[in-house]
C-alpha cells in the first residue's frame, strides 16, 4: 500500500546546533530530512547527523518495549505497568531501609537534547532527596560552570561569543567545524566563521591539532595541550603589565580589579613559553591583537575544560573578555536571554543595577568515599564506582541513569562496569539501547524515536548565539505500545515517591502550581494554560512568565520559529553575586592558582594524549547509525611522523596505548595534523562488551580511551575528570 509523501519541521535533537529539519514522510516512517530554509535561526544549514535523522529514527536496534530481569537473570520484554510496578517496589523500600543517598542518580547529554530530559529530572531528584547525583558535566563542560557560578553568581549565567558582530575571535581547545558548538549554540558555525574573514574580522585557533576550524584560521597556535590556563594567564598579564586593559563601563561593575594583577604576577609569557611551547613574542602578540581589535571575543571548550586546570582556563576566558572591555556588549561575549527565561526585573528611570544575590558555593557536601566536593549540586562521575563497590554506610545501592553511558564515558570502564555488574540491588535505565551500562538494569524504559516526540530546547536557547524561540510537535503519532518519554519521565517521578498509580498529568499539575507560587503570579494563571499535554501545558507557563511574554498558542502559529532579535547587554539582570558585582578574583580561584603558578616548571611528558571530535558523532549515543560510519568518523590514533619513525609505529598497524588506567589498542594513523608529542584518539568508543544490542556499533567497535584511565586525576575546583593532556606510552602492538 503506498503512502502519500508529505513534510513536517522538527528541530534536529542531535547536537547543540538545533537546526531546523523538513523532514519528509511517508504514512509514519521519515524518509528524508533536509534544512528547514524558513527556519529562523538555522535558514537551511544541515550537518551529516541532521540528514541522518530518517535513519536514526528507524533504527532496528531501538527497543520498543520496556526490559525487565527475570529469575533467571535475564532480561524479557514486560509491559509498561510490570516495569514500573516494579520500580515502585524496590527503590521506596531501598531509600527507606538505608536513606536517600543509597540511591544515585546519573544524568548523561541526551537529557538536554530533548523536552522530558529537561523537564522531569529536576522533579525526580526533589522526590529521591539524594545527594548522589552524577551528570556528564563533570566529563566535559563543568568547569564553566564553576567558574561562572564565582565570577557572576550564577552558574548557568555563560556568556556566548556574538559571532555575527564580532572583529576578533579566539578559540581556545574548540573545533565547531566538527562538533556544532558547544555551550554556544550557533546553526552553520562554519558559515559564521567564514562571514567573520569576508567582513575583514581575524580568527586565531590555539589547539595542538591543525584541526577543521584551525585550517581556517589566521593564526594557529599548536600549543602543548594542558598548557591553556598559562597562556591565558600570560594573555591576561601582559593585557595589565602593557596598560592594554580597557574594561570601560564595566568598570563600575567589577570588584578585585586591583587583586588581579598581583595574582597573575609571574605569569609572562617569557615565563610561560617553555611550558606551553609557544614563543612568547607570539603570546604578546595574540594579547595585543585582542586589545587593538574594534570588538573581540575569547571562547573555549572541551580541549580547554578536561584538563588539570580546567576552571582556571574558563575564568580566564572571561577575564580576558573582560579587560578588553568586550563582556556583554555587541561584537563581544553577551548572555543570551531564552524565552523560557526568568523575566528580568522592570526598568525604571536610568540605566538597570544589578543588586546583590546569593552567590555560588563549592563544596557543600562531599562524596562519602574520596571526600570530592560537590560543584553545582553534582559530584564527579569519576567517583561513581567508588561510591557503588566500596562497602560502608551511605553506600550507593540503587542507581537510575537517565540517557547516559558511563561505562564508556567515565574513566576506568572496567571497574564501573564490574559495579554495576554486582555492586547494585536495583538498577533503572532510561534509554533507546541496550548499550554497554543499560545492560545491566533491571528496568530499561525506552523512549520513543524522535520523530514521535515533540522539541522545545529549553538548555540551548539559553546559550545561542542570536535570541529567538522555536517548537515543534511530533512529526509522526506514538506508534502503538510505546510511551511518551514524558509519562515515561512522569511515571518515574511517580513510582520512587509513593505516588505510584496517580495519572503521570499529576506530576505536571504540581509543578505548574509550585511555578506559579514561585512566580508570585496568580493560581488563576493554570486554568488559562494550553495544551495538549502536561509539558506543554508547562511551556505555556515559561513562555507566559518569560521576558518576552510569549504563548505556547502564539509560538505554534509560528512553525519556523520566532526571531528575537541579536543578543543585547544584560549583566545587570545576570549578576546574582552577594556583593552584586563581579568577583573578578573570587577566593576558590585565588587559592587554586599556586597550582597553576608550579605548573610554569613542569615539562609535559615525552608522549600525552587528547581526544578529538567527528562532525559524524556524538559522543557514544551515535554510533549505530550506519549511514554515519566511515569517512573521518573511525576510532584511529593519530600520530605525528616523526613520533610514529622514532617509536616504530607504520601506519594502519595496530599500535598499544598504556597510561595509569590500562591498555588499548587502535589502528595508528599517521599525520602531521597532531603537532610532535602528542597522540589523538576519539571519545565514545568501546562497543565490544557482551550483552549489548547494538549491531552495528558493535561492529565497529573502536576503543574506549577513557579506560586509559584511573579516574584519580580531576580539576580539583569542579571534579572535572582530566580526559586530555595525560601521559601515555606508545608502541607496536604485539
Amino acid at each position: 500500500m503506498s503512502h502519500v509523501s508529505r513534510t513536517a519541521p522538527r528541530i534536529c535533537p542531535l547536537c547543540e546546533a538545533t537546526c531546523g529539519l523538513t523532514l519528509t514522510i511517508e504514512g509514519t516512517t521519515v524518509t528524508g530530512a533536509r534544512g528547514d530554509r524558513d527556519d529562523v535561526f538555522s535558514r537551511g544549514f544541515i550537518c551529516p547527523k541532521g540528514a541522518s535523522f530518517g535513519a536514526l529514527d528507524a533504527d532496528p536496534d531501538r527497543l520498543r518495549a520496556p526490559l525487565v530481569r527475570g529469575d533467571d537473570g535475564e532480561l524479557r520484554e514486560a509491559s509498561w505497568d510490570e516495569a514500573f510496578d516494579l520500580i515502585a517496589a524496590r527503590v521506596p523500600a531501598l531509600t527507606k531501609a538505608h536513606g536517600p543517598n543509597a540511591v544515585g542518580v546519573v544524568l548523561g547529554n541526551p537529557n538536554v537534547h530533548t523536552m522530558a530530559g529537561s523537564l522531569y529530572p529536576p522533579l525526580l531528584l526533589k522526590a529521591l532527596r539524594t545527594r548522589n547525583l552524577f551528570t556528564a558535566s563533570t566529563l566535559d563542560q563543568m568547569p564553566k560552570h564553576v567558574s561562572s557560578g564565582l565570577l557572576f553568581g550564577d552558574a548557568h549565567a555563560i556568556p556566548v561569543p556574538d559571532l555575527d558582530r564580532t572583529d576578533h575571535l579566539l578559540l581556545i581547545g574548540a573545533n565547531p567545524l566538527e562538533s556544532n558548538g558547544s555551550l554556544c549554540t550557533a546553526p552553520d558555525f562554519p558559515g559564521r566563521l567564514k562571514a567573520l574573514r569576508r567582513r575583514g574580522g581575524a580568527l586565531t585557533v590555539i589547539d595542538p591539532r591543525r584541526t577543521r576550524t584551525a585550517r581556517l584560521a589566521d593564526r594557529h597556535i599548536a600549543i602543548r595541550p594542558g598548557a591553556d590556563a598559562l597562556l591565558l594567564a600570560a594573555l591576561a598579564h601582559t593585557l595589565l603589565d602593557e596598560k592594554l586593559a580597557d574594561p570601560g563601563p564595566l568598570a563600575e561593575h567589577l570588584d578585585g580589579m586591583d587583586r588581579l594583577a598581583a595574582a597573575l604576577a609571574g605569569f609572562t609569557p617569557d615565563a610561560v613559553a617553555a611550558a606551553c611551547d609557544v614563543d612568547a613574542d607570539t603570546i604578546t602578540a595574540v594579547a595585543r591583537e585582542l586589545a587593538a581589535a574594534p570588538t573581540a571575543a575569547v571562547y573555549g571548550r572541551i580541549g580547554s575544560c578536561t584538563v588539570e586546570h580546567g576552571t582556571l582556563a574558563s575564568w580566564l576566558i572571561d577575564v580576558l573578555n573582560i579587560l578588553t572591555g568586550n563582556l556583554d556588549r555587541p561584537g563581544g561575549a553577551l548572555f543570551p536571554l531564552s524565552a523560557t527565561a526568568r523575566a528580568p526585573r522592570p526598568a525604571g528611570p536610568g540605566p538597570r543595577a544589578a543588586v546583590p544575590g546569593k552567590g555560588f558555593a563549592l563544596g557543600r557536601w562531599a562524596s562519602r568515599v574520596s571526600g570530592h566536593p560537590e560543584a553545582k549540586g553534582e559530584l564527579p562521575v569519576a567517583a561513581l564506582a567508588e561510591e557503588i563497590d566500596t562497602p560502608g554506610d551511605g553506600r550507593i545501592r540503587a542507581l537510575l541513569v537517565l540517557a547516559a553511558n558511563p561505562v564508556l564515558s567515565a574513566p576506568d570502564g572496567d571497574r564501573l562496569d564490574a559495579a554495576l555488574a554486582g555492586g547494585l540491588d536495583f538498577m533503572v535505565s532510561v534509554d533507546p539501547y541496550l548499550n554497554e551500562t543499560s545492560r545491566h538494569a533491571d528496568v530499561v524504559l525506552p523512549p520513543p524515536p524522535p520523530s514521535q516526540s515533540a522539541h522545545f530546547d529549553f538548555a540551548f536557547n539559553g546559550f545561542a548565539v542570536r535570541n529567538q524561540v522555536r517548537y515543534t510537535r511530533a512529526a509522526v503519532p506514538l506508534e502503538e505500545g510505546r510511551m511518551d518519554e514524558s509519562e515515561i519521565h512522569a511515571r518515574l517521578v511517580l513510582a520512587v515517591s509513593g505516588m505510584h498509580g496517580a495519572p503521570p498529568s499529576a506530576v505536571d499539575d504540581l509543578a505548574i502550581d509550585a511555578a506559579i507560587a514561585g512566580a508570585g503570579a496568580p493560581k488563576e494563571l493554570a486554568g488559562r494554560l494550553t495544551g495538549a499535554d502536561g509539558p506543554e501545558r508547562r511551556l505555556d507557563l515559561m513562555l507566559r512568565l518569560g521576558p518576552y511574554g510569549l504563548t505556547l498558542e502564539r509560538l505554534l502559529a509560528h512553525p519556523h520559529g520566532i526571531d528575537l532579535g541579536p543578543l543585547e547587554p544584560r549583566l545587570a539582570d545576570v549578576l546574582r553575586t552577594r556583593s552584586g558585582r563581579v568577583e573578578l578574583l573570587p577566593e576558590p580561584i585565588a587559592a587554586d592558582l599556586p597550582r597553576l603558578r608550579r605548573a610554569l616548571g613542569d615539562r609535559s611528558a615525552p608522549l600525552v594524549l587528547v581526544g578529538r571530535r567527528h562532525l559524524r558523532s556524538n559522543n557514544s549515543w551515535m554510533h549505530n547509525v550506519g549511514a554515519l560510519t566511515g569517512g573521518s568518523n573511525v576510532c584511529t590514533l593519530q600520530i605525528h611522523p616523526d613520533d610514529a619513525a622514532r617509536l616504530g609505529i607504520e601506519d594502519g598497524a595496530l599500535a598499544r596505548i598504556e597510561s595509569s588506567g590500562g591498555g588499548v589498542e587502535a589502528p595508528a594513523e599517521i599525520t602531521d595534523a597532531v603537532r610532535p608529542g602528542v597522540v589523538s584518539l576519539p571519545h565514545g568508543w568501546g562497543h565490544d562488551r557482551p550483552g549489548t544490542r547494538m549491531s552495528v556499533a558493535s561492529a565497529r567497535p573502536g576503543v574506549n580511551v577513557n579506560q586509559l584511565l584511573d579516574g584519580a586525576l580531576l580539576d580539583p575546583l569542579s571534579g572535572t575528570a582530566v580526559l586530555n593532556a595525560f601521559a601515555v606510552s606508545v608502541t607496536p602492538a604485539p
